[in-house]
């Protein structure tokens, strides 16, 4: 039985600069699989409708570290059937992820940036900064820098999806992927990225040390925590 009392380092090989861009496309597409069967992407949606309704005429939504772009594109999704306008930034540092999102999605109204995230200059604050299976790639002192980041660049507030380390959310990922993936990537990277997840106490005291002292942490299945930070609106809890 692996031992998750604490977050693992060891770096995901999608992390690593020499990737084929074919084996980065096989797992941009399993990752959206996951995200659709696992309900990665309506948690996505459930972060968004904490700020909802807005009182503007048009919504832009940035997301950091947005891979192939598939969950802004189920963001639209949901808007177009609210009939609400919505604008996108998506940014990744990856610019095989960024040439797929745009090939895989070019009628989605975004604006692509290949770039790390803290480097971008946004003309504007959007409405909503988000993150999804992001924040685990980094440790605590960076991830204090990206929520301190996201606080201070968005309009709104922000949110962020990101995997509970614990051991049936390892295993389970484990077995599903040894079946099912196609992706030498999924198959290393989904079980190592719940090793390098966090547990709820721990998120709290990132929250506190970046400052921030109104949020909401709400545990989400399969094993998924939503923090929603809405400019002082939010509840410690």
């Amino acid at each position: 039985m692996i031992d998750l009392t604490n977050r693992s380092f060891n770096k995901e090989l999608l992390d690593a600069d020499n990737i084929p861009f074919d084996d980065i496309i096989q797992n941009m597409k399993e990752l959206n699989t996951v995200n659709t069967l696992l309900g990665g992407h309506a948690i996505t949606i459930s972060g968004i409708k904490n700020f909802l309704p807005i009182n503007s005429n048009t919504i832009s939504i940035c997301e950091i570290g947005c891979g192939g772009g598939d969950n802004l594109q189920a963001i639209a999704a949901y808007f177009k059937e609210q009939k609400i306008k919505t604008i996108f930034i998506g940014i990744d540092i990856k610019q095989e992820c960024i040439h797929f999102a745009k090939r895989q999605y070019p009628s989605l109204p975004a604006t692509w940036f290949t770039s790390d995230y803290a480097k971008v200059e946004l003309p504007d604050k959007p409405t909503i900064i988000f993150s999804s299976l992001f924040c685990h790639h980094f440790n605590e002192t960076e991830l204090i820098e990206m929520l301190q980041w996201m606080k201070r660049n968005c309009s709104n507030g922000f949110f962020i999806n990101d995997l509970h380390r614990h051991p049936l959310a390892y295993y389970s990922i484990k077995f599903i992927t040894a079946l099912f993936s196609r992706s030498y990537l999924v198959k290393n990277d989904g079980p190592l990225s719940v090793a390098r997840g966090f547990k709820k106490d721990e998120w709290k005291k990132l929250l506190s040390a970046a400052g921030i002292k109104d949020y909401s942490i709400q545990w989400k299945w399969a094993f998924r925590y939503l923090i929603v930070c809405k400019n002082g609106k939010g509840e410690n809890v």
